[in-house]
């Protein structure tokens, strides 16, 4: 489906090269003070063409709130909010109308709808994450203010670059110093270098992001098939292209004795 969440839920809507692309938030509560800003400061982070490290595509990515939202604060009922695709381009496509792209779900939505939309990555497209970026915008100004908790991610790895990241003290002006929002002053410049050649040689890289929660409140999550951690695995599984998840000390659990592991 494409809604998420229990008693904050969002569903992104749109496709790669349609008119737009956006996203209902409901159950956010009310008398939030809502920060337009801090939402468009957001989407400016994930907004292509920021570099030469980046899709070429050329989007404002302007973000326009259509309703839940009076006087600065959020009224307790959906808020809508729209981001028009300025740089569309869905003729580029023509010529793959009938070819099934590797690593891409051209065959699987086809197979299963009997219908795609083939113009870019349509539904699948990483231009559905804008969506997700402007909700988690507003999810975290709804928990800076009711707990006091704090959202950090930045690049942990790239290709075989592995960053030196300490986690309780990264700041978000670490990270944006960085052209690939990597806070390591020694690593991150060679990831950006191992990109470019990369996309010199036409090929792409696989890479790590690590994200950091501070003071989380006690008790989020359900029993069982609800648990925080599955819905944060769930939440980062259906990111495209995602391969792997880990929470905490991860796969490498698998190296230490009981004793070392124990929270």
């Amino acid at each position: 489906m494409n809604t998420f969440g229990h008693l904050f839920r969002i569903t992104t809507w749109g496709e790669s090269h349609g008119g737009a692309v956006g996203v209902v938030v409901d159950g956010c509560p009310p008398q939030i003070n809502l920060d337009i800003s801090a939402i468009q400061f957001e989407l400016d982070r994930r907004r292509p063409g920021q570099s030469h490290l980046t899709t070429p595509r050329q989007e404002s990515d302007t973000v326009e709130i259509l309703s839940g939202v009076f006087e600065g604060k959020t009224l307790g009922t959906p808020i809508s909010m729209l981001v028009w695709n300025k740089d569309a381009r869905p003729a580029a496509y023509e010529h793959l109308k009938d070819v099934y792209r590797p690593s891409h779900a051209d065959f699987t939505y086809q197979e299963k709808y009997g219908i795609r939309n083939w113009q870019g990555g349509g539904r699948a497209s990483a231009r559905e994450t804008i969506g997700r970026v402007a909700a988690g915008a507003i999810a975290k100004q709804v928990l800076r203010e009711v707990s006091g908790t704090e959202t950090l991610a930045y690049v942990k790895q790239i290709h075989t670059l592995e960053a030196e990241v300490d986690a309780d003290t990264v700041t978000l002006e670490n990270i944006e110093a960085s052209p690939v929002r990597c806070p390591d002053p020694i690593v991150g410049p060679k990831m950006a270098e191992r990109i470019d050649q990369a996309r010199r040689d036409l090929d792409s890289l696989g890479g790590i992001i690590e994200s950091v929660a501070r003071n989380v409140p006690v008790g989020l999550g359900e029993p069982v098939f609800d648990k925080l951690k599955a819905d944060l695995a769930k939440a980062m599984m259906s990111l495209p292209a995602t391969m792997g998840f880990q929470i905490g000390s991860g796969f490498a659990g698998v190296t230490m004795t009981g004793s070392e592991h124990n929270d």
